[in-house]
């Protein structure tokens, strides 16, 4: 059992990218992480270096109803409940991207149940613990969810989607801090696959992302749609 005085945080898709990034760095600040991923193995070694009391791995799809109610779960039987969750996870759909015109609908389903469908019904779960703690959910988004580009056409408008959920959430309720949040190109397994065979070498590594996540978490901005190029220290001063 955490001490109560420890934070608890709940962050999807923490087993590489953005979402390890995301745990580490929580770890670091004092938070206890509740985090999952559909590769167990993977979850274990990219975790193994933080301190074992500090994480909770709870391996599964968050697609799944029961891998949702593990998480919510876990999250329960710490401290306080959760104060924070992190919607990471997120399915880009087929590499290469297909235009809309030959997008597979059995794809599409899959990228709207983990994107959009997942991130509601896991928010529902951790509701009550959210709303006890004053807490905060965080959508990870992405420019797609904003510009048209061509092959883009389920990732994009499942962001787009989830952005405006994000929205209603955050106007139905006000004693929490809803955010979407843009973390923009990052150098990741899952841009990569975006853009198979090119160099994307270029693109920032998401450890150099979490700070100014880690600012909009301390700045009690109101609920909204945020860009982390946006959120330098200067900015928030």
């Amino acid at each position: 059992m955490t001490d109560s005085t420890t934070p608890t945080a709940v962050v999807t898709g923490g087993s590489r990218g953005l979402g390890l990034a995301t745990v580490t760095e929580l770890v670091h600040s004092g938070w206890h992480v509740i985090t999952g991923a559909r590769d167990i193995d993977r979850l274990i070694t990219a975790t193994e270096t933080l301190p074992p009391a500090a994480v909770t791995t709870v391996p599964g799809d968050v697609a799944d109803p029961a891998h949702r109610s593990a998480l919510a779960a876990a999250a329960a039987e710490h401290g306080k409940g959760a104060s924070l969750v992190v919607h990471n996870a997120s399915e880009l759909g087929p590499s290469p991207m297909p235009s809309l015109a030959t997008y597979p609908i059995e794809s599409l389903e899959r990228v709207y149940d983990v994107n959009v469908l997942a991130p509601l019904a896991l928010t529902q779960l951790l509701l009550p613990q959210l709303r006890a703690n004053a807490g905060h959910v965080v959508a990870i988004s992405s420019d797609a969810a904003t510009e048209p580009y061509p092959g883009w056409g389920g990732y994009g408008p499942s962001k787009a989607a989830l952005d405006h959920l994000t929205a209603i959430l955050g106007a139905e309720h006000p004693e929490l801090r809803v955010y979407s949040f843009d973390p923009g190109d990052m150098n990741t397994a899952m841009h990569q696959a975006a853009f198979p065979g090119e160099d994307i070498s270029d693109r920032p590594d998401p450890a150099t992302v979490v700070p100014a996540l880690l600012r909009l978490l301390r700045s009690d901005l109101p609920s909204g749609r945020y860009r982390g190029a946006d959120l330098t220290e200067a900015a928030l001063a």
